[in-house]
């Protein structure tokens, strides 16, 4: 498939462009633009590298941090927002240069608190639910009572549901906003997806207790996330059924996320058996179960959004 770009609106009268290896007629080629964005990331990180480290110098002796195989509200709201800011702003740069609005990469506001929003958070806290009664149906799974009580329970709901919501938000857009937008203008929306639900399997290969099991169902993950932004046409419907399957995962139920352990979960719980039936220090995201629930997912959520409303996805592969 020939490389197709956004078309930035010209001038009247204007000449025509020139067709060149970095210029298509209708706008910069996609890989120049992709190129610009990590380029602009980049700068972002060192930014955020800097202040990082003056506020790590400034706060030097203080206990409290979670150790590096735990996550916390806090902690993991800290860190997936700064990885949304790192998204986020080259996106919205970008935006400014390709003549564009930044909902046109996924996340417009306006879609944000509609029927699917909530939708997709009540399917995503079902599915792992789905995965963990597999588990428990055949013994391997237990639960073992309250983990945390009071107004405790209170303030961990409210601070584990912001955490999730900037996880969805964050990992949705930095592997499925601006770059598989701009990388469909150029290869196609499936060939896109393939390529960057592989980069979003390798970005958990470094988490404590991962598997390789466990990565693969991360890359079937993305992909029913990319079947979600292209029936839908923005990543709300991916955003909260993360956010929800997240949060069903690591606080309502307390088992390992992707090989970190819980913190301030609500119920204790444990794991017995093989590791292909319960996931193992994984959790049950490496599960065989897990990839079961997600195709089930993709088949009932293919049947009831048939359309595809991915931003003009005819035009941006068949101009």
């Amino acid at each position: 498939m020939s490389e197709q770009d956004i078309v930035v609106p010209a001038a009247t009268n204007a000449p025509a462009a020139v067709n060149t290896v970095f210029r298509r007629p209708n706008g910069i080629r996609a890989g120049w633009r992709v190129l610009i964005y990590l380029a602009i990331m980049g700068g972002v990180l060192v930014v955020l590298a800097i202040l990082a480290f003056a506020l790590r110098l400034a706060g030097r002796g203080r206990n409290g941090q979670i150790g590096g195989s735990s996550i916390a509200p806090l902690g993991l709201s800290v860190l997936e927002g700064t990885i949304l800011s790192v998204s986020v702003i080259p996106a919205l740069i970008m935006a400014r240069i390709e003549h564009r609005k930044f909902g046109d990469y996924g996340l417009s506001a306006r879609y944000a608190f509609r029927k699917d929003f909530w939708i997709g958070t009540v399917v995503g806290f079902l599915a792992i639910s789905t995965t963990l009664l597999s588990i428990l149906a055949l013994h391997g799974f237990h639960l073992a009572g309250l983990a945390i009580h009071g107004s405790m329970i209170v303030t961990s709901i409210a601070a584990w549901s912001a955490a999730f919501v900037i996880v969805g938000l964050s990992e949705e857009f930095a592997f499925r906003g601006y770059l598989q937008f701009t990388l469909t203008t150029g290869m196609g929306f499936w060939p896109s997806a393939i390529f960057l639900s592989a980069l979003f399997g390798l970005a958990h290969a470094n988490n404590p207790g991962e598997s390789k099991f466990g990565l693969v169902s991360v890359v079937c993950f993305g992909l029913l996330f990319c079947l979600f932004l292209r029936r839908t046409g923005n990543l709300w419907w991916a955003v909260r059924f993360h956010a929800g399957w997240d949060w069903g995962q690591t606080f309502f139920i307390g088992v390992s996320d992707s090989g970190l352990a819980p913190y301030q979960n609500l119920f204790n719980s444990s794991f017995s058996g093989p590791r292909c039936l319960t996931g193992g220090t994984v959790g049950p995201e490496a599960s065989i179960f897990t990839p079961i629930t997600l195709l089930l997912v993709a088949v009932v959520f293919s049947f009831a959004y048939r359309e595809n409303r991915y931003w003009n996805i005819e035009f941006l592969e068949n101009l």
